[in-house]
């Protein structure tokens, strides 16, 4: 795959993507134009030597893997990312009826830059529960994929201090609008869903809506931003850019490694779920596909895993909130990320094996360590690894702006780590 292709490719899926249920959907239409074949964890698996099969958890949380053949497996190349991304999320009963407004309130999700909320053109997707015709409690995605609500910001005349002070009150202050309504107008946002549902899906029958999973999202779609294209913008690349990565690098693997990629839910809260990191779904797969657990133990030793997310771009603006040797710059290379307290899970081995094989492939690399007086983020490598007990690299493309509503990244980072994945997925030999 060339990088125009590869880039091409991302922003597409970045569209398609305005949530985790959506993401795993497009990312499951993906696997099956590359010939994978799903499985059902409540169904017995019938698996065929060196085939490629995926499954998902949730609709959220999805696993592919292929190159297994059940008793010559030694160790496994295992690739892992998140889906989701800080939002804010429709509370069950959202109507806020103020002066002639009709707003919805909101729940905020993980830890969003809540600021860069306001005067943005917003949609809703997400997940629905609903009775059908014949009382059958059954789920469907949808999108209104038009903007249908704003935030809108305060004016400077009635705020001097904006400039000044960013504080948001999340209760008061983010309820979006999305139309008028008089005192005569009682309609409900459920009334609203069921309408929107009955035209998006012509073929399904609805009794009634049971609940719903649904957040707002800005529908700028993203874009190439620069004079020569240097920099994609757009809303999830922390962390949908790390999956578009393992899939498309599963999906370049020639060698018949076992290979297997793990997008998890709820990474973004701490990632303790059933299709969370630190749940049993890796764990619970890896079992059903290698044996018992002597066997899977017998494997992870000898197996390592690549933990994907993206890294703290050096800002030019706040030179002074980065270490000077530990900077990374846009479009120099994805980022090893190293910190002593564990908060990320890279080690001197899995470090070291990451440079060689970039260095075969003339790719570059950067490393990222936090100001020591400062407080270090998190990502699914030390969950993971922990669970597993397998060797574990954390990894990411240099980005601005994570957790705002617009992040943005370089054009050549995601594509560097597209090339080197694809080669840790095709590599026969494995640190010892």
């Amino acid at each position: 795959m060339q990088k125009d292709e590869f880039i091409q490719g991302l922003l597409n899926f970045l569209d398609l993507s305005p949530t985790p249920f959506h993401a795993v959907a497009t990312m499951a239409e993906m696997l099956d134009a590359g010939g994978f074949s799903r499985l059902h964890e409540g169904e017995d698996w019938q698996l065929e030597p060196n085939g490629n099969y995926y499954v998902i958890r949730n609709g959220s949380t999805l696993a592919a893997l292929s190159g297994f053949a059940k008793e010559a497996v030694q160790n496994v190349r295992l690739f892992g990312a998140h889906t989701d991304s800080p939002c804010l999320k429709l509370k069950p009963q959202p109507e806020i009826r103020r002066k002639g407004y009709l707003q919805l309130g909101a729940e905020v999700y993980g830890g969003a830059l809540l600021h860069r909320w306001f005067d943005r053109d917003l949609s809703i997707a997400g997940r629905v529960t609903y009775a059908d015709d014949q009382s059958k409690t059954k789920s469907l995605l949808v999108d209104w994929e038009k903007p249908v609500a704003l935030i809108p910001s305060l004016a400077i005349h009635l705020n001097r201090e904006a400039n000044s002070s960013s504080s948001v009150n999340p209760q008061t202050q983010l309820p979006a609008v999305i139309m008028l309504a008089d005192k005569e107008l009682e309609v409900s946002f459920n009334e609203l869903l069921l309408e929107h549902i009955q035209e998006e899906h012509v073929d399904i029958d609805i009794d009634r809506i049971l609940d719903y999973e649904l957040c707002l999202y800005d529908t700028q779609p993203a874009a190439l931003v620069g004079i020569d294209n240097e920099f994609v913008t757009s809303a999830r690349l922390d962390n949908l850019l790390s999956c578009y990565v393992g899939l498309q690098a599963l999906l370049s693997s020639k060698t018949g490694q076992a290979c297997v990629l793990v997008c998890n839910d709820h990474e973004e809260v701490g990632s303790l779920s059933a299709s969370g990191a630190d749940g049993p779904f890796l764990t619970s797969l890896l079992k059903r596909i290698l044996g018992g657990c002597a066997k899977v133990d017998q494997v992870l030793a000898k197996s390592m895993m690549f933990s994907a997310d993206n890294a703290h771009a050096f800002h030019p603006n706040f030179a002074d909130k980065y270490d000077d040797n530990h900077g990374p710059i846009v479009n120099q290379g994805p980022v090893i990320k190293i910190n002593v307290n564990q908060r990320y899970a890279t080690n001197s081995v899995t470090s070291g094996f990451y440079r060689n094989l970039s260095d075969a492939l003339g790719v570059p690399y950067q490393t990222f360590v936090i100001r020591t007086d400062m407080a270090c983020g998190s990502t699914i490598g030390p969950i993971t690894s922990a669970k597993l007990g397998v060797r574990t690299l954390d990894i990411g493309a240099p980005q601005w702006a994570m957790h705002s509503i617009r992040e943005s990244c370089g054009s050549d980072d995601g594509f560097h780590l597209f090339k080197v994945t694809t080669a840790f997925f095709d590599t026969d030999e494995l640190p010892d």
